[in-house]
Formats: structure tokens, sequence, C-alpha cells
């Protein structure tokens, strides 16, 4: 096979007085006919790569699709006198989403089937759906593109009619006032895809016509626009990664000003939703790991915030769920969460989760008037569930259990937690799953390690049919639960960010060490996935320790972090600061540098290498995992494995549709067992 060769067109790079030479700057053209050549050529070679695999990755793809119950519909849940749900059909890519007035034994009214709507396009997704309060009429954006830019759409659902009326180049986000006339959305920029508008719709009127309603000056800030669980308030949300604010109107005044709850500070995040005669807000005010207040609705400054849950110093704070006889909270404590159960008066309890690493999280809570909490549950072992709770009997009705097709024993599989030492003292905890009856502790078992790490974005614990093509092979999967995330509280994220970034990094080492020395693997079956900023943390850790990795999948994989945090014409990178940092600030600069994938390639071996992108990625350019492969081309020295496939038709989260995806990482999958020899 001729291995892709890019041309080099230098480009110097100078800030602070120092230059970076970027000869694959030129990729960044999408429209350039060469740059399209030279995808189309990386996709050829991957696909000549794969060849003789082929039979064996659709056998892998048919399998793991044979494990989904095709004819599947979600557990229904009431509102606003409707029985409201989502099923699929046999065959079918996209859901169907339905309800039932009063009765689940009632006619069903199909509100969308996505498979119609998605006939004859390569990509089709729908993002916020939403019905006016007196349920005639139903708005719902449309992405054709995979670039997360959205259409509204109105359905008139006593006619079935879908209106000639149309809003485009919006974000998706919608929340309708309680005149059953109104709507407001949020629009980007065009060019870096920023929210930062909120406007105004009246029905029957043109998009022309509609109303700035409000505009987020500040570049590191976005804004989206929703409704309170009382259904009485409408809040405009303003944040950024360590700021936010928040305005509210009354839904049934839609023409009124929005109000100020609190104005922004630097460092104060708060999220309100209403009840009674209160906002109930969530904040990190003098808590790091955020606490509970409420306020009056009359008097919404910080000044007049009364705590509800004080802040504890080892439980994290997540979420909370309000009804007219309890509060429930969502927490995380001690790496994995936990649901907290209290009646107005008198004391609360825990429920109870007997596994030693899992997820449970509070579901889709719609009613205040209700004994009955909905909350979800999953574990390495245990497929995702659904559970109804009875709040004063404590009683647990389980209504539903994701169906494994062809049958699957919980049983034969083990997942526990062990904790790797990092490089400076602090326990990063691993969790682990394998197959019982091909495991050994001799170092002989294939590993998959998988992490995120950034944006306070928690890894925890969950089911995956899919992986099971993985198991049943003999490999073990594991989560490195490194810093960057929240999976041990707050302060576990502020220690895996903008100056302290690296401890990400060398938490992932740390883990993947830890598992060789307790003989769970070796260096040469370990194996390493990470996408997005996941992505960018598979290229720092293959150039700081390329040796300690057989192979790595890095899907869409952030990694030229400097010359994209340099660029604020690029989605994403004014709102991102926050996160990685200002490199206009030479502090930053020289930081980022330091651990910058692209800039720290060097001419070394490195692990085999499958690199995923999409042409119309709106979060991380196509360009990134391109311009990476090209100059990892260029320098390394091994004859290790270097594939690069791009998604032509879709974005940031590949292709649309329960099936296609599961194509994307058949080859992923097909991709780790040719490395270990297990692709016949």
């Amino acid at each position: 096979m001729k291995v892709p060769q890019a041309h080099k067109k230098e480009k110097i790079l100078e800030i602070h007085g120092h230059q970076r030479v970027d000869a694959y700057y030129w990729m960044n053209e999408r429209e350039n006919p060469e740059v399209i050549s030279y995808l189309e050529e990386e996709n050829s070679f991957l696909k000549e790569f794969m060849k003789p695999k082929e039979e064996f990755k659709n056998r892998l793809f048919e399998e793991m699709k044979g494990r989904i119950k095709e004819e599947d519909q979600s557990v229904p849940y009431f509102k606003s006198g409707f029985y409201w749900y989502v099923r699929y059909t046999q065959g079918a890519e996209y859901p169907i989403y339905c309800r039932k007035a009063g009765s689940l034994e009632g006619p069903e009214e199909v509100l969308l089937d996505v498979n119609e709507l998605a006939k004859g396009k390569a990509y089709f997704q729908v993002g916020g759906t939403s019905a006016s309060p007196d349920q005639k009429m139903l708005a719902f954006a449309a992405d054709e593109v995979g670039r997360r830019i959205f259409t509204i759409h109105f359905k008139n659902l006593e006619t079935g009619e879908i209106l000639r009326e149309s809003i485009p180049q919006v974000t998706g986000n919608l929340a309708w006032a309680g005149d059953n006339q109104t709507v407001f959305y949020s629009k980007q920029d065009p060019q870096t895809l920023r929210s930062f508008q909120i406007y105004r719709h009246v029905l029957g009127t043109k998009p022309e016509e509609d109303v700035l309603i409000f505009e987020e000056k500040d570049e590191e800030f976005t804004c989206a626009v929703h409704q309170s669980k009382s259904e009485d308030y409408l809040f405009i949300h303003s944040s950024s990664t360590i700021s936010s604010e928040m305005r509210f109107l009354k839904s049934d005044n839609p023409f009124g000003e929005f109000q100020l709850l609190q104005a922004r500070i630097p460092h104060l995040e708060y999220a309100a939703d209403h009840y009674g005669d209160y906002f109930w807000i969530r904040t990190n005010d003098q808590a790091t790991n955020f606490k509970l207040v409420k306020t009056p609705v009359t008097q919404t400054e910080k000044a007049h915030w009364q705590d509800e849950i004080p802040h504890r110093s080892d439980v994290l704070f997540e979420n909370f769920e309000l009804f007219s006889g309890y509060l429930v909270t969502q927490e995380r404590f001690n790496g994995l969460t936990r649901i907290h159960i209290k009646p107005w008066e008198g004391e609360g309890h825990f429920l109870d989760f007997e596994e030693e690493t899992y997820t449970a999280w509070i579901s889709i809570n719609p009613e205040f008037e209700s004994d009955m909490l909905r909350f979800g549950y999953t574990s390495l072992t245990t497929p995702n569930s659904t559970f109804d709770y009875h709040m004063p009997s404590r009683k647990k009705l389980l209504l539903k259990q994701q169906e494994i097709v062809g049958g699957y024993d919980s049983s034969g599989y083990q997942a526990h937690r062990i904790w790797a030492t990092a490089e400076d003292g602090a326990q990063v905890p691993i969790s682990l799953v394998y197959k019982k009856s091909l495991f050994t502790q001799d170092g002989s078992n294939p590993l998959l390690l998988y992490a995120y790490g950034s944006y306070g974005f928690s890894m925890d614990a969950y089911f995956s049919s899919n992986r099971l093509s993985l198991l049943d092979r003999g490999f073990v999967f594991a989560i490195a639960h490194i810093r960057g995330g929240e999976d041990l509280g707050r302060p576990w994220y502020e220690e895996g960010k903008l100056l302290k970034k690296r401890n990400t990094f060398t938490d992932f080492i740390a883990c993947g060490e830890k598992l060789i020395a307790e003989k769970i693997t070796s260096t040469s079956r370990l194996y390493a996935m990470g996408g997005s900023a996941g992505g960018l943390l598979m290229g720092a850790v293959i150039n700081m320790r390329p040796e300690l990795f057989h192979g790595v999948i890095a899907n869409v994989p952030f990694v030229d972090v400097v010359t994209t945090m340099l660029d604020e014409s690029i989605p994403l990178t004014t709102g991102e600061f926050q996160e990685w940092g200002n490199p206009k600030n030479k502090e930053y600069y020289e930081y980022m540098l330091s651990y910058s994938p692209y800039d720290n390639i060097e001419a070394k071996a490195y692990p085999h290498l499958l690199v995923t992108s999409g042409l119309h990625d709106s979060q991380v350019q196509y360009w990134e995992p391109t311009k990476w492969v090209a100059k990892l081309r260029e320098l390394k020295t091994d004859s290790n494995h270097l594939l690069l496939h791009t998604n032509m038709e879709a974005g940031h989260g590949g292709a649309s549709g329960r099936f296609n995806a599961l194509k994307e990482l058949a080859l992923e999958y097909t991709f780790l067992l040719i490395l270990e020899g297990k692709a016949g």
C-alpha cells in the first residue's frame, strides 16, 4: 500500500518572540480540493488496510447490532395530561416520538417519525423538541449536516401538518411561552458558532421579524433559554466555564422584560429552578463543592440567598429535584454517585446501591405532586435500568432494564475498582470489568484503558452491550477517573485544568502503570482510547510515554491546542480560555506548548494509532487530527500502523442513526483485534 504523504507548505507562526513552523497549516482550507483529495487518500489507505478484515468487521457490526432490541421503547413519563415516550421499529435508524393522552391504554399519537424526516439525507439529527402549553403545536429542531446548525420547524398536532414556517441557522435550543404563540430560541455566531443571542418568535410571522431579546457580549460566555419545572418562568442562562448569570420572566408575559436574578461575578456559578414562592439555586458561592440555596422570587440577589443544603468539603452536590413533599438530591462521594431523599419535615435517607462501581442519576420527574421518584442506574455489568421509587414506603420498582438480545448473564462478568498513585501522590480510581472465565492475573490480558479528563465531566462506570464484543474476546475494559473530571469532587477538576493540566496526563500514565504492576495487563497488550479532549489526552500521553501502549485510538482529537486557542474565529475558542488558558498570555502559551500533541511530535517510535475525524465537526475542526497524522507520518521512526478515518458526511458525534454509528465502532474494535491477532 502506498502510504499517504501530505505536501508541506511551511507557515511561520510567531507570538511572544517565539516562532513555530507549521508545514500543514494549509489543511484548514475546507473547500480546497487538495485538502479533500488528501482526506480521501487517507480514507482509501485505511480501506485498503482493512480489506483483508472487511468480512470480520462486518461480522462484528452484525454482532453488536444483533444485541440491540430493534423494536424498543423508552419508559413513558407523565406530563401535562400525556404519557410521552420514544420508540424504535425493526431496522430503523431513527426514533419515533410519541404520546398517549390520559392513559397508556389509549391510542398512540405519533409526534415525529424521524425516519420519514431523514429519508434521502446522509445525516439527520433532531435536537430540541417541545410542545406548546396547550399541547396543540410541536416545535422541533433538525440538523442535516452534523455541524450543530439547526432549523426550527413547527408541527400542528391537531392536523398533523408540518408548517412551511421555519427558523433557520439556530442552535436547536428553544422554549415556549405560556401564550401558546411565542417561542424563544438561541442563535449562534455564524463563524464561531458561539450561542450568543436569544430571539422571540411569534407563530405566523417571518423569522426576519423576530425580536432580539438578549445578546451575550462577553465572548467567553454562551447563552441558552429554558423553562422552569413549574413552567411559571422562562430563564435565560449565560455561562462561561467559571461564571454564570440568569435572567427570568413570567411565562405568561412573553412581551415583558427579563429581570436579572444575580449579576455575574467572576468564579460565581449558579443555576436556578422554581417552586412555590422561591427560586432554588445550586451554587458554588463560598462552596467549592456546591450547595443548595433558596431565595424569594421577589428578592433574588445573592444577599438574600438562604442555605438549604450547606457546603460539604467531601461531597460534590450535583443536582436536585423538587417535589411537593420531598427534596431529592444527587451527589458524589468517594468517586460514586448517590441519591438522597428528604421529606420537607423529618429525616432523609439514601437509596441503596450494592455494587462496588456504578452510576445512578435522577431521571425525568416533571410533576411536583408525586410521591414517586424516577431514577436511572447502570454499572459495568448491569444494563441501563429505569426505576420508580415510592418515597414514603421506600419501595423500588424496576420499570425497564435494557434488553440484550441473545441473552446476557451478568454473573459471568466481574467489575471492581482499584486505585493508582499519581506522580504527586494523589489516589486515582480505576474501574475495571472483564469476563471471569477469560481473566488471568499474569499480565497476559489485553486491556483497553479509557478516559476523558476535562471540563469537570465525570466519566462514570456504565454498561455497554457493544463492549461485550471485546470482553468476550478476552479484553479487560478500564476507565481511568483522572483529574480534569469531577469524579472526586470539584477540586479534582480544578487540579486538572489551566496550569495544572499536565496532572490529567500523568494520572492516566499512572493508571496504565498500575494495571501493569498488578499484572492485569502488560505494555505489549495495553491499549488506550479517548475522544475530543480525551483525544488530546491520547496525543499527550503517547508523546510522553509512547512505549507504555501497544495501540491507541484517538477519536476527533483536540491535538493542535496552541494554534486553535490563538484563533478566536474557530468555534469554542473564546469560551474555553478558562479551561485551557489564553495563549496570548505568555505563561499560558509556554505551558500549553509544553504538552500540545501536535507541537511535541518527535522523531521516535509511536504506538499503533487509529485516528477518527468528521469533516463537518463544529467542536474539533477536521484539520487538527489531519495535520497531526500528517506530521506523525513525517517524523515517526517505527513501522507501526497509522490510520486516519474522516467521516465526510458527519460532525463531532460521528454518524447519525443508531446503526450507522456502530459501523464506526466496529472499525475501532477491529483495529484493536487485528493488533491482538483476534480478528479472524
